[in-house]
């Protein structure tokens, strides 16, 4: 790297994210994923995490090469059934009490040249039998965090125009830049601030209790009912046994959950979305009844409609987010191609799965129970862009009055 200062820079975003990001205690056993390429800023973090008192770091490498010949070349039946030690794995993570950190870094499209129903076959194993993490994770007994970091391809995706390592150190800076990390400032003391600014958002909106939200743009009309009890959270969360942690860095969202039994109407996506080594452009969706009734892309639409096919919750929505245009990310002008990075330059939505702790006591109750207030269920849970600068908002009361939430992609 030529960046100057790339080693204080990258210890320092390490530190916020042991501290801050996952507030690693004494005893705690921390799982890594990330590429093999992102190994500086995973040893990094190893040590932070035993710096604070952490008991194990373990990392779960992964290698995009190896990942596409494993797609390319597995027989179907591997593909569709993963070995026993998967699913033992995933429930000994999740009965250890096992912080997670994921850090994104790969090719947004490194499996566009693959057939779909390989890489459906494969996702689904994979989250059938990731399903005991999974659960943990959504509903916040255990501490977890998602960052990026610059991989060498996705940086030449977000910067063509540039050699692979002027793109990659330019990526690095936006990271670093979003993430409110530089060579002389606190960013505990700077994220602690912003997470404050969001809270206000969230209290705002919780004490509007709106009904609903209705979404409309030149390429939107979308009506989503917001779930019984919902609540909005903001940057930080907290786990099962009090401590709080911040899921995503960067962060500008407020979020809650939908009703799934109550959305209607018409949504284009703004900004492409990456899922399973795809990109799906274009994201066109009609909802009638709560589901998604008709549904289009310009690239990707086989996975889209593959992902759309998962389960029943997965033509449904588990979240709504609200992202102000003036946002750092949105105001970089820079596509990230990345959903980590792109969800927070935009309105999103997500199909799938609800969190529990969007509706107040949710974390306590059965799943029978918060599907009885609207909150959807799914094996699957993916974000796709819908703001805009020409989006407006608006909260729906339970006596049908209009309340004006965002104008022209900012907060009234």
């Amino acid at each position: 790297m030529t960046i100057e200062n790339f080693d204080l820079l990258l210890t320092k975003y390490a530190q916020l994210v042991a501290s801050l990001g996952v507030n690693v205690r004494k005893g705690q056993s921390i799982l890594i994923y990330a590429e093999i390429e992102q190994a500086p800023l995973v040893h990094a973090i190893t040590d932070a995490a035993y710096e604070r008192g952490a008991a194990k770091v373990d990392v779960d490498w992964s290698d995009l090469h190896t990942k596409r010949a494993y797609l390319e070349n597995a027989p179907e039946e591997m593909l569709s059934n993963l070995p026993t030690w998967v699913p033992v794995r995933s429930q000994n993570i999740a009965d250890a009490n096992t912080t997670r950190i994921s850090i994104m870094s790969a090719d947004p499209d490194g499996f566009s040249h693959i057939d779909s129903n390989r890489i459906t076959l494969s996702e689904r194993a994979y989250q059938n039998a990731n399903k005991a993490v999974r659960e943990v994770t959504m509903n916040n007994d255990i501490d977890w965090i998602v960052i990026g970091a610059a991989g060498r391809e996705w940086s030449q995706k977000v910067f063509p125009d540039l050699d692979a390592d002027a793109a990659q150190d330019t990526l690095w800076e936006q990271i670093f830049k979003i993430s409110r990390i530089s060579a002389d400032n606190d960013p505990e003391a700077d994220w602690t601030a912003h997470v404050e600014k969001l809270k206000e958002k969230s209290a705002w909106l919780n004490d509007h209790n709106f009904k609903e939200l209705h979404f409309k743009s030149p390429i939107t009309d979308l009506t989503v009912g917001l779930a019984e009890n919902h609540f909005w959270e903001a940057a930080d969360s907290v786990d099962k046994s009090g401590h709080t942690f911040i899921a995503n860095m960067p962060t500008e969202e407020v979020f809650t959950s939908p009703d799934y039994r109550n959305i209607e109407g018409h949504v284009k996506s703004t900004k492409p979305l990456s899922y399973s080594g795809t990109l799906i452009k274009d994201i066109e969706l009609t909802f009638e009844n709560g589901h998604v009734v008709d549904a289009h892309a310009s690239t990707g639409e086989a996975v889209l409609k593959e992902l759309l096919a998962t389960d029943e919750g997965a033509t449904s929505l588990g979240e709504v987010s609200l992202v102000p245009d003036p946002s750092p990310i949105s105001q970089s002008g820079i596509t990230f191609f990345n959903t980590l990075f792109d969800e927070n330059a935009s309105d999103h939505l997500a199909l799938g799965a609800a969190y529990p702790s969007n509706i107040n006591g949710g974390t306590q109750m059965s799943l029978a129970d918060r599907q009885a207030h609207g909150q959807n269920d799914s094996s699957v849970h993916v974000d796709f862009m819908v703001g805009s600068a020409d989006m407006d908002v608006d909260g729906i009361t339970f006596d049908g009055q209009a309340v004006p939430v965002f104008r022209n992609g900012d907060w009234t």
